[in-house]
């Protein structure tokens, strides 16, 4: 479905008229890669994280999500922009971020959190990380242990980047902060690639013209347009 989409091409339909003996060539299709759209599109699953209470929001090889969305757009990060709204990810433009990272992440975390801060962020961290970034010169502010629940809670966190030490044991601190950033609908990000990815949007919305927004009608009348 996402590659008909994508493409134009009726994938299942055509696939079903060929297996039942007819030609691509009587279909209007020939061999060959079909041509590049001017459009990027973003494939972004979709959790019920809000629903199961005891599930931990931290993703390893196991499936876990419920659906998907897509994003489309002519340049890649408003692509990617739209597949996280779409996917019921809020990006803040302003705020407060808190930094809990593992120690595999942290020499990665330094770049991270120095683009975080350049985008106009206060950056707040757990004890370890605070103390890693801190003393390679980034500025940050020390959150104590039994103050950050509160903190998520009361909305003066915006955003939560934790990479776990050990996921799925639910009497751990980290799968507490994930869980209440889930329920208090702030978005919390478990992988730095995606903590970059999101960056990437983060900065073209801040800086950047707005998002246009195509309607399904003028995206499949584009589509029609560049296959002939």
């Amino acid at each position: 479905p996402i590659m008909s989409k994508i493409t134009g091409i009726p994938m299942v339909d055509v696939a079903t008229k060929l297996i039942m003996g007819e030609k691509l060539k009587d279909l209007g299709y020939s061999t060959g890669i079909a041509a590049e759209s001017k459009f990027f599109a973003v494939k972004a699953p979709v959790f019920s994280f809000s629903k199961l209470t005891t599930v931990d929001t931290f993703l390893g090889p196991e499936m876990k999500s419920t659906g998907e969305v897509m994003g489309v757009d002519k340049d890649y990060n408003s692509a990617l922009y739209k597949a996280f709204i779409g996917s019921g990810v809020k990006i803040p433009s302003g705020g407060s971020v808190l930094l809990s990272v593992a120690d595999r992440n942290k020499k990665e975390c330094i770049e991270v959190s120095r683009k975080l801060a350049s985008l106009g962020f206060r950056l707040f961290a757990t004890e370890d990380t605070y103390s890693y970034l801190s003393g390679v010169g980034v500025e940050v502010d020390l959150v104590q242990d039994n103050e950050i629940i509160e903190a998520v809670k009361k909305d003066k966190i915006q955003l939560v980047i934790n990479t776990p030490t050990k996921g799925k044991i639910s009497s751990r601190s980290g799968f507490h902060l994930r869980r209440t950033a889930m329920e208090y609908s702030i978005p919390c990000l478990t992988s730095l690639d995606t903590t970059n990815a999101m960056l990437e949007v983060m900065d073209q919305i801040i800086h950047k013209d707005n998002t246009e927004i195509y309607s399904l009608d003028e995206y499949s009348r584009y589509i029609k347009e560049e296959e002939v």
